[in-house]
């Protein structure tokens, strides 16, 4: 193992703040793949050099090029985004990070004509983007969503809508690829993956594979809220899978497992409404124990 990897792997606090928006660090694109059909969502590797070392859950401040038009003379403000790799890297290098960018786009909903005004301008730059050109990097930044690896026998439960499942790529990197040696989990992993359409699942190949060969470390379900209907006849969202295994998360989380989650607020509204329901069937107090999840430091969010 290199001087660098040791170094990451050694580390017992997670780096933060290591550049700012006066003083950024430039990176250089690597490689950059469209994840979905309509080439809306990306998969970005950027090349740091080692320079900005993170840990699985945290993100980088984006800083795109070109004055702030809200306010003349000064840069755009910077744009999060949560690192969809391990520590490593893809390669495992230590030098590179990954993003994973869904391009902002505004259509008007009475001429059904895209406004380019109106778009995402940090999301439309990264997705722009081509090998060899460079990004300004803020960061890293995060504390909530860290992995918990204090102990390699316990279980993760990670529930993810569209690019929030970007944490949870960095986490199953760190937990099931194990090419480093110098660790070993023992635990399991269970990912909640929501989206329209199975065209519209990220790195869906990748998380199969792992179902597929780690299968009692790695478990993978997935809701497709655009082609099946739930049990009251509408939408099949990632709730609705996740109450088909409410009783067994429970246990679960009263065994002491993490739970986390990424993606947009109102999957958290339902996720939530619907352990008040499976809580009510076993006879417990939600409210209650939703506060102990939190004071045990067991419910990690990140909403958007």
């Amino acid at each position: 193992m290199s001087r660098l990897l040791k170094l990451l792997e050694r580390g017992n606090k997670p780096p933060f703040h290591l550049y700012t928006s006066q003083l950024p660090y430039t990176a250089t694109v690597s490689s950059i793949q469209r994840l979905t059909r309509d080439g809306q969502v990306s998969h970005i590797v950027i090349d740091h050099g080692g320079n900005v070392p993170f840990w699985e859950g945290q993100s980088y401040g984006i800083l795109p090029p070109g004055e702030n038009s809200k306010r003349p003379g000064t840069r755009h403000p910077y744009h999060l985004y949560s690192i969809a790799s391990s520590r490593y890297g893809d390669d495992l290098s230590g030098r590179s990070a990954s993003l994973c960018v869904k391009r902002a786009i505004y259509v008007d909903p009475q001429t059904g004509e895209e406004d380019p005004s109106k778009k995402g301008v940090c999301s439309n730059f990264l997705c722009d983007c081509k090998p060899g050109d460079k990004v300004d990097l803020v960061g890293p930044f995060g504390k909530l969503m860290l992995l918990n690896e204090s102990n390699p026998s316990d279980s993760h439960i990670m529930v993810a809508t569209g690019t929030g499942v970007a944490p949870f790529r960095g986490f199953l990197q760190r937990l099931l690829e194990d090419k480093m040696g110098s660790r070993k989990f023992e635990g399991s992993a269970w990912l909640f993956m929501g989206a329209p359409t199975a065209g519209r699942l990220l790195y869906n190949e990748e998380f199969e594979r792992y179902a597929r060969d780690r299968p009692l470390s790695f478990r993978y379900d997935t809701a497709l809220s655009r082609e099946s209907c739930n049990k009251r006849g509408g939408r099949f969202y990632v709730q609705d899978r996740m109450e088909e295994h409410g009783e067994e998360i429970f246990k679960l989380l009263d065994g002491g497992s993490h739970i986390y989650f990424c993606g947009r607020k109102d999957m958290l509204v339902g996720v939530e409404a619907v352990f008040e329901e499976v809580a009510r069937r076993m006879g417990e107090d939600w409210r209650g124990k939703l506060a102990k999840l939190k004071k045990n430091r067991q419910w990690h969010v990140e909403v958007y």
